[in-house]
């Protein structure tokens, strides 16, 4: 078994929740995701683990992670802006707060705004330019060889921000629930 989530089941999911204060948001996605995947969403309280990728800061709270996938929120409650990276994988955000201003590398000119209840795909071998608005909270899912994508998303930690406490607890928290799926026959 290598994937499980799907896009349309996940974003009608992510819509539960819209509108509400953070908390209720949060906790209507959490039991929606534990109802339509159960087993594969952490049963844990959030672990918000701060994440520097391309320039953008926020927190993330990841929900699944296996050698296949992961699905989080991140998010940051101040603007943030910066550069998505280039994968090996397909990215799927959906907006659950705020708005996400981004514009693909290969078409610079054209900027597009996403309010709540949108979803974006940053797809294999694409880049885009990315800008979140103050209180900007996001539905991921990644879906591919993730181990691909951790050098991107852990360079800041390590080169700019050296700082090795987010590179413990994000593989504490990615090596936990990935090992948790592999022992259930997921990759």
């Amino acid at each position: 078994m290598a994937r499980i989530f799907d896009h349309d089941t996940l974003h009608s999911i992510a819509q539960e929740g819209i509108g509400q204060p953070f908390d209720a948001m949060l906790d209507a996605l959490v039991d929606g995701l534990r109802r339509a995947y159960p087993g594969h969403i952490t049963e844990r309280p959030p672990n918000w683990i701060p994440s520097l990728a391309g320039g953008i800061t926020g927190v993330m709270y990841v929900l699944h992670a296996s050698l296949s996938e992961y699905l989080l929120v991140f998010g940051t409650p101040v603007s943030s802006e910066g550069f998505s990276g280039r994968y090996h994988i397909d990215v799927w955000d959906c907006v659950l707060s705020g708005r996400m201003d981004t514009y693909y590398c290969e078409d610079p000119s054209s900027a597009r705004a996403y309010a709540p209840g949108d979803t974006q795909l940053l797809g294999r071998g694409q880049t885009k330019g990315v800008y979140l608005a103050p209180q900007t909270w996001l539905l991921e899912c990644g879906q591919g060889p993730i181990i691909t994508s951790l050098p991107m998303a852990l360079g800041d930690a390590v080169f700019s921000a050296l700082d090795g406490r987010i590179l413990y607890e994000t593989f504490k928290e990615y090596g936990r629930l990935a090992l948790r799926e592999l022992l259930r026959g997921k990759i």
